[in-house]
């Protein structure tokens, strides 16, 4: 994967043809290049970014390759928890939403950004959410936090009105942070597939 994309990034194609891969045949009468497409956790040779395409419904999903050159327009998760953006959303009045707003109203030692579902409709305003769904948050962690400060952010979490998952971003892979604190280990995410570890910063440059 290409260092200047991140997984959970969305990124804006220049042209349809651009996407690369074995497609099924719904992504062309339900993908256009007017939405994004997000960046998923991979590795290729070739420098190419992997991408999935989202479909109309839950269950319609689809992994691509791209090329750097053929990307338009690139968005990181961070940029979609800003106040501001939150509340001009035409969904700020869903519970995902306000939650949203009530932890960028905190402060927290870390940079953190709203992926999953509710991240696409805040970045296109196309209606996938409801209130129903999860937030599904991820925070960057390019060294050790204390402890006691990601266990604030799950306190506070717990309490606003929506389920709330919490995926923690090292520069080695990515690990659900219910289960840190919990276990003290984790199945770590990487770009060559996941692996069980107590520290998920080991080999960070």
């Amino acid at each position: 994967m290409s260092l200047q994309y991140r997984a959970h990034d969305l990124i804006w194609l220049r042209h349809p043809d651009a996407l690369q891969g074995a497609l099924p045949e719904w992504v062309s009468s339900q993908w256009r290049t007017s939405l994004p497409l997000v960046v998923r956790r991979d590795w290729d040779e070739k420098g190419r970014v992997p991408v999935g395409i989202r479909g109309l419904r839950r269950e319609l999903r689809a992994a691509a390759w791209i090329d750097p050159a053929a990307i338009q327009r690139h968005l990181a998760p961070e940029a979609l928890s800003e106040r501001d953006v939150l509340l001009q959303s035409p969904f700020v009045s869903q519970p995902p939403v306000q939650a949203a707003v009530q932890l960028a109203q905190q402060s927290w030692p870390w940079r953190w950004g709203i992926t999953g579902s509710v991240g696409y409709a805040l970045a296109t305003e196309v209606p996938v959410l409801h209130g129903d769904s999860d937030l599904d948050l991820l925070i960057r962690s390019p060294a050790p936090f204390a402890e006691e400060e990601f266990d604030r952010w799950q306190q506070f979490c717990q309490r606003l009105t929506c389920r709330v998952d919490t995926q923690v971003e090292t520069p080695v892979g990515a690990f659900a942070l219910a289960e840190w604190l919990r276990d003290g280990r984790v199945m770590l995410k990487t770009n060559e597939g996941p692996r069980l570890t107590s520290y998920p910063w080991e080999g960070a440059a």
